[in-house]
């Protein structure tokens, strides 16, 4: 599945800092707005000991972990929802993502200029709130105008997309996100096509300097308080320390240098993870002697439809899937080991797939 998470803040804050340290692709990262002009695309693998042990139990020729896409988008400011700085582009970007990692800049130092003149993560995160919340109220507005003589015609869609528009437009109007307010799938389908951009589901990262290390500080404390109506996480990091953490290749070396902020793991593991649970998404492996491979689909998905990622004629001619548990898998050492102790299963178009499955496809087309 090809998923992107928006790496989106203010000028400033660290979003190139975080998303060289995500990835091998680059950003220029300097001490002015809008050095980041193209929005970036990093790949990032999604971090898991589980695809590690089938590495060690089956020896495949190679070995592919789930990834993700990180976005590096180019800094906004107040006033893009009517084109400042480079508002425009930054909402076109922006429409492109599946959920969005916001940066929000919880340190001070005298020589990175802050774009408002002073440090304040609630107003920060207002801003951005604030851009799109006006964004997306302008197309609910829009389509308003395109249905209303539909719906005073009698036209029954029309309606029932103008009750959902007018809810969407008072909640946005009372500064409030499309995502906080609660619709049925059918009713959202009714905007699905403006593509909302405060609908997207939200990780807010809290840049914070190495004093700050593990557990953040006011600042982070007073954005948490801040969000914390939102059901929304917030991932504290610091990004010059995550850029120097990836510089090691020893892994007693890494473990060494986290040990010294008092980090068990890298703050980008846990930001890879927390866009991988905000996006429902979960992995499934396939493990053979050519290839041991995670597969990423949404929680829930049926067995054709995970087979379907594969190969669409996977999808098309399933006939069932043969299934293992990790923990069998460990037990018994191999598939064959399972399948004489009777730990295979045998599902059909039902089954829904489970996070950590190992699964081996039958289809015929």
């Amino acid at each position: 599945m090809g998923l992107k998470c928006g790496i989106v803040g203010l000028p400033n804050v660290g979003k190139s800092t975080l998303f060289n340290a995500l990835s091998n692709a680059k950003a220029e990262a300097a001490n002015y707005p809008f050095c980041t002009i193209e929005p970036n695309i990093g790949v990032v693998t999604v971090p898991d000991t589980r695809i590690e042990a089938l590495e060690e139990l089956v020896h495949p020729e190679k070995t592919i972990p789930a990834i993700m896409e990180f976005v590096d988008i180019a800094g906004l400011v107040k006033g893009a929802s009517k084109g400042e700085g480079l508002g425009n582009q930054f909402l076109a970007n922006i429409r492109e993502v599946d959920a969005i990692a916001h940066v929000i800049r919880c340190f001070s130092d005298d020589n990175i200029i802050h774009v408002n003149g002073k440090v304040d993560p609630v107003s920060d995160k207002e801003i951005i709130d604030t851009e799109l919340q006006l964004k997306d109220l302008e197309s609910v507005e829009k389509k308003i105008a395109r249905v209303e003589r539909s719906a005073k015609a009698g036209d029954a869609k029309a309606k029932k997309e103008l009750i959902v528009l007018e809810l969407y437009k008072k909640h946005l109007m009372e500064g409030k996100s499309a995502r906080s307010l609660y619709l049925t799938e059918e009713e959202k389908k009714a905007v699905e096509d403006i593509h909302l951009l405060t609908i997207k589901p939200v990780i807010y990262v809290a840049n914070v300097d190495e004093k700050s290390l593990p557990l953040g500080n006011e600042w982070v404390e007073k954005l948490k308080a801040a969000v914390k109506d939102e059901n929304a996480q917030v991932v504290v990091v610091s990004a010059s320390i995550e850029a120097q953490i990836q510089e090691f290749t020893d892994p007693e070396e890494k473990a060494m240098f986290l040990g010294e902020y008092g980090l068990d793991e890298s703050g980008l593991n846990k930001l890879i993870r927390a866009a991988y649970h905000l996006l429902d998404l979960i992995t499934y492996f396939t493990a053979g002697v050519k290839e041991v491979r995670a597969w990423t689909i949404r929680k829930g998905w049926k067995a054709p439809a995970a087979a379907g990622v594969i190969h669409s004629d996977f999808e098309r001619g399933f006939i069932k899937a043969e299934v293992i548990k990790l923990a069998d898998y460990q037990k018994y050492k191999s598939e064959s080991a399972c399948r004489d102790a009777g730990k295979i299963s045998i599902e059909g178009k039902e089954y829904i797939v489970e996070d950590g499955d190992i699964v081996h496809f039958r289809f015929n087309v």
